[in-house]
């Protein structure tokens, strides 16, 4: 069952501004990436089902952000169906996102007041979505619709909360130009977690970029 509710979930992802995406198979060092992220001033992080056994490294981890990381809101990413959302919701994700809008998700998640975040590309999938009862949707491709997009959006309808994810980088024009655009937040994944620093276990370069990259948000906003 998740730890915190639907309110919860979507007032801290207000707040801060950012939500991280991050996939490992190692459950070390995905707990070293989320306490890393921890303490550098994330409350709302993103584990994609993106490998094998990617469930059970998002139990696992759920486990530990309960002890070590207690106002880490932890959710799951790259969902695309009603089962794997159920399997995840029981796990405790305490949120779902995809990469596409799929309304057999938005039952399961509405169900047990799970918030859904899908992917949208166009204004009608932005309004298919907040039909179903979506309260927080995603733009992505974030890299191939552009900041053009969400103004054109919001232009119409402004009510709309967004999360872009996809060509987020944390640096302050960028973030600048999405948050001047009207999203409500970002998701930052390979950005936030370089490749040779996970292998290097460069834990601290990671909270710094973390602490930077919400500085900014809180900045530009």
């Amino acid at each position: 069952m998740a730890r915190f509710n639907k309110i919860q979930v979507l007032s801290t992802v207000s707040a801060t501004g950012m939500v991280p995406v991050f996939y490992h198979k190692d459950i070390e060092v995905a707990k070293n990436v989320l306490k890393a992220c921890y303490e550098g001033g994330v409350r709302a992080f993103e584990f994609t089902n993106r490998g094998e056994f990617a469930h059970e490294v998002f139990g696992e981890l759920n486990k530990y952000a309960a002890k070590e990381c207690p106002e880490m809101i932890l959710g799951v990413g790259s969902i695309v169906d009603a089962p794997t959302a159920a399997l995840y919701i029981q796990m405790g994700a305490n949120f779902i996102v995809g990469p596409l809008f799929n309304p057999e998700v938005a039952k399961v998640a509405n169900r047990r007041l799970v918030p859904y975040t899908p992917g949208c590309g166009s204004v009608s999938e932005v309004g298919f979505a907040q039909e179903a009862g979506c309260d927080l949707c995603k733009v992505f491709p974030g890299d191939v619709l552009g900041v053009h997009f969400v103004k054109g959006l919001k232009a119409p309808m402004p009510w709309s909360m967004l999360m872009v994810t996809g060509g987020v980088k944390p640096e302050e024009s960028n973030l600048k130009s999405w948050f001047d655009a009207g999203v409500t937040c970002v998701g930052m994944g390979s950005n936030l977690f370089p490749k040779e620093i996970v292998a290097e276990k460069g834990w601290e370069i990671i909270t710094d970029l973390c602490k930077n990259a919400l500085e900014i948000i809180q900045k530009v906003r």
